[in-house]
C-alpha cells in the first residue's frame, strides 16, 4: 500500500473512530469520557498535523449532518486537536508519557477555544451534563466565560488524557512495517 492511500485509510478510519466512540461513550453515559477525538488524535500521531486536522474537522461536519448541527462550529476545536498532536509527534515519541501531557496540554487549549464558542452561540450551555456544573457556578457568582470553562477544563484532563494514551497503546502495538512506512517517531 502506498503512502497515500494508507494517510486516507488511516484518516477515513480515524473519523469513523471519533464519530463510532463518541456515540458509545454516550450511550453508555461514561462519566467524563466523550472519545470523539480519539481518531483525530490517531491520524494526528500518525500521519502529522495536516491530517490531523482534516481528519478533526471531517468529523465535526459529518456529525454536524447526521446527528446535530450544533457540532459545527466545535470542528475548529477538533482541528486544533489533530494539528496540535500532529506537532508533537513530528517532534517526539508518541509514547504513554508524552500521550499523557498531550493529553494534559489538550485539557486547557481545547476549552480555551470551545468556550467562547459555547459562551457566544449558546450562553455557555451546550445540553451536555457539564451545564449542571456551569449552572451551579454561574449561580455561585462566576462570570459565565469561567462557570463554562472550568467543567469542561476538568473533565478533558480526564478525557483528553485517557484517549491520548489509547493512541499511544495503539501505535505501540502497530506492524513495524506500517510505522516505517508513516516515518513514526519511536
Amino acid at each position: 500500500m502506498n503512502k497515500k492511500t494508507l494517510s486516507l485509510t488511516i484518516s477515513a478510519m480515524g473519523i469513523g473512530l471519533n464519530i463510532v466512540l463518541a456515540v458509545l461513550a454516550k450511550t453508555f453515559a461514561i462519566p467524563f469520557l466523550f472519545f470523539d477525538t480519539i481518531g483525530t488524535i490517531l491520524a494526528g500521531a500518525l500521519l502529522g498535523p495536516f491530517f490531523g486536522g482534516i481528519t478533526g474537522l471531517i468529523t465535526n461536519v459529518i456529525t454536524s449532518i447526521v446527528n446535530n448541527p450544533v457540532e459545527l462550529p466545535y470542528a475548529i476545536v477538533n482541528m486544533v486537536i489533530g494539528i496540535f498532536v500532529g506537532l508533537v509527534a513530528k517532534k517526539f515519541a508518541f509514547n504513554v508519557k508524552t500521550a499523557l501531557l498531550t493529553g494534559l496540554i489538550l485539557a486547557v487549549l481545547a476549552p480555551l477555544i470551545g468556550t467562547p464558542i459555547t459562551v457566544y452561540l449558546f450562553g455557555g450551555l451546550a445540553g451536555g451534563t457539564l451545564d449542571i456544573f456551569v449552572g451551579w457556578l454561574a449561580k455561585s457568582g462566576q462570570k459565565i466565560f469561567t462557570a463554562a470553562f472550568i467543567p469542561r477544563v476538568l473533565s478533558n484532563v480526564i478525557d483528553k488524557s485517557v484517549s491520548c494514551i489509547i493512541v499511544a497503546l495503539i501505535i505501540q502495538k502497530l506492524p513495524q512495517n506500517i510505522k516505517r512506512e508513516l516515518n513514526v517517531n519511536e
